[in-house]
């Protein structure tokens, strides 16, 4: 469960959107913007950082070398996924390059960020141990397992074994669903979405409101 954004002076009401590999956690937040939502994406920052001459690129080759960079000048993600699934560290020094830099740019587009409230696109907010208290609530998008996997094969031309793989990596179905004050079930076509993400906004409209007329004190 969200503990609460920290308090800032114009800060508005935020949820913060998870969800496992291949749950549809990009489909619900274009739903959101849709209806007015303001959305800030840590994936997009993620691959904007790791572009062509991105800006974590020259730390990224610093720590792991001209290898793991395209002939574009791109982060290389096949040899980066390999590497961080053969070695359990590499995981770790590549986060503590780009969270720093995801957070700093997910803040600066936050604050220039039109709508009623803010949505965070984050991946792995459960795993992350922080975001948590950064989110006055958390949003888990949810599906079967075998959904994700198929959707992922699919999509990215992986095998089983390696969107398992993934999925190893991230917190476990239960423990997503355990930590989320809201859920999405994304199971079925657009027609099953549209109800539940036209609720849930209305519910955070509320929330923002009553949010808005609170002293700065009790923010």
């Amino acid at each position: 469960m969200a503990t609460g954004a920290a308090s800032t002076p114009h800060r508005r009401f935020s949820v913060g959107l998870t969800g496992g590999i291949g749950c549809g956690k990009t489909t619900v937040a274009n739903m959101f913007a849709a209806l007015g939502a303001a959305v800030v994406d840590t994936d997009e920052i993620a691959h904007s950082l790791t572009a062509p001459h991105g800006a974590a690129m020259p730390a990224i080759l610093d720590e792991f070398g001209a290898g793991f960079a395209t002939p574009e000048g791109a982060l290389d993600r096949a040899a980066m996924r390999a590497l961080v699934f053969s070695d359990s560290t590499a995981r770790h020094r590549l986060e503590a390059i780009l969270h720093p830099r995801i957070r700093d740019a997910a803040y600066a587009a936050a604050a220039i960020a039109t709508g009623p409230y803010l949505i965070f696109v984050v991946p792995l907010l459960i795993e992350s141990g922080t975001w948590s208290e950064r989110v006055d609530r958390i949003l888990a998008i949810d599906c079967p397992e075998q959904v994700q996997v198929a959707r992922v094969m699919a999509r990215n031309g992986m095998s089983e074994q390696q969107v398992r793989a993934i999925m190893a990596t991230q917190v476990t179905r239960a423990e997503r669903l355990a930590a989320a004050d809201d859920v999405v079930v994304n199971e079925g076509g657009l027609d099953a979405l549209g109800p539940q993400i036209a609720s849930l906004h209305a519910k955070y409209l509320g929330f923002s409101e009553r949010m808005s007329r609170l002293p700065l004190e009790h923010l």
